[in-house]
């Protein structure tokens, strides 16, 4: 890839373990499992002012991932790189700085004890980023950036709506100037009539300041038009990566096609049933042997039961070089048949700021 990789993660992993109590280990002989594993061998880069969608269910690990980038937990293993250096567990103040997170509830993320102002100056004082005379009008600036006015800066977290609140996180996270801003699931809360707005938000970001944006969402449809790549995360493992376009044209992990056959669509039978997924994802205490989506799968075979795929390039497979990139962790990705179920090709829906452009938050 020639575009240059702001932050990498290389075979990372995390795992939990728990002590089963002794009635439990006596009922079971021993045989349940007490380690969970929420991260297994996750490799991934972010380029220079891209916004990269990570997507899956819910317990895929897409939370997890995030902490472990902005620090706030560590990994049981693995390297994170950023700018060619890499990251310690433990970090020191300024290398907190250039990656920050804008967090799912703002109103739990923001503290409802201090005032807007008292909060961006906090910050701005502590990481030393204006002289003191000048935090005041560095903050304006910062809520301006974001779509909010001066007056603000005087009000407390509670009287805002939730559309406002998360614009306020988001001034926050860009007070010390990061590079690289972690999104996890920054619209799920809201409205939807609000989500685009903040979607568009994100765009101008990185835009305007050419930020790096990891964009973690549940929703393949949320990403759709905000992301320049997406990753496709099942159970602790990124299995599909791939350009935007490319990804929803030509989807080549079931687990993606499922995703998209589940965006729902303004006409007649609204919800795809090309591909419906049956049952819930494994429990990652008990990982199953091969292919971990294969319980799922309506095109596994036996193969899939025995051999658990690696992320690799589809033109390695094809030997085309020419193809864009686009990797898959599946044994079937080449003999999987068409879809028709991607809104590339059934007209999906308008970009959400198309149909509610001209939305405002209420106060």
């Amino acid at each position: 890839m020639n575009e240059q990789s702001v932050l990498r993660v290389s075979n990372v992993t995390k795992t939990y373990s728990f002590r089963t109590p002794l009635l439990e280990r006596l009922a079971t002989k021993g045989t349940k499992s007490t380690a969970l594993t929420a991260l297994d061998g996750i490799n991934l880069e972010l380029r220079k002012g891209e916004i990269l969608a990570l997507v899956g269910e819910s317990g895929s690990g897409k939370s997890t991932l995030a902490k472990i980038l902005v620090g706030s937990i560590a990994a049981s293993s693995g390297e994170i790189t950023h700018n060619g250096s890499a990251m310690p567990a433990h970090r020191t103040k300024d290398l907190t700085r250039s990656i920050q997170m804008v967090f799912q509830d703002p109103y739990s993320s923001l503290n409802p004890r201090i005032s807007v102002g008292s909060m961006l100056a906090e910050l701005l004082l502590l990481h030393k980023i204006v002289p003191r005379r000048e935090v005041r009008q560095e903050s304006i600036r910062l809520l301006n950036r974001v779509g909010m006015d001066e007056d603000a800066l005087d009000a407390y977290p509670s009287q805002f709506s939730g559309g406002q609140r998360q614009r306020i996180a988001i001034a926050r996270a860009l007070a010390v100037r990061p590079d690289v801003l972690i999104a996890d699931e920054p619209v799920s809360a809201l409205d939807v009539s609000v989500q685009a707005t903040i979607l568009d938000l994100f765009a101008s970001l990185r835009d305007e300041l050419g930020l790096t944006i990891l964009f973690v969402a549940h929703n393949l449809a949320v990403v759709q038009h905000l992301s320049q790549r997406v990753a496709v995360m099942y159970l602790g493992r990124i299995v599909e990566v791939a350009e935007t376009a490319e990804l929803f044209a030509n989807p080549r992990h079931p687990y993606t096609r499922a995703l998209i056959a589940s965006i729902p669509r303004m006409t007649a039978g609204s919800v795809s049933t090309e591909l419906i997924l049956s049952g819930e994802p494994p429990s990652p205490f008990e990982i199953p042997n091969g292919c971990r989506f294969h319980p799922r799968c309506p095109f596994a075979t036996i193969a899939c039961t025995e051999n658990d795929p690696a992320l690799l390039p589809l033109a390695r497979r094809g030997g085309d070089a020419d193809l864009p990139y686009h990797a898959s962790a599946c044994l079937l990705a080449d003999a999987l048949p068409q879809s028709t179920s991607s809104p590339a090709r059934t007209g999906a829906s308008a970009h959400p700021s198309q149909s509610h452009g001209n939305s405002q938050e209420a106060l």
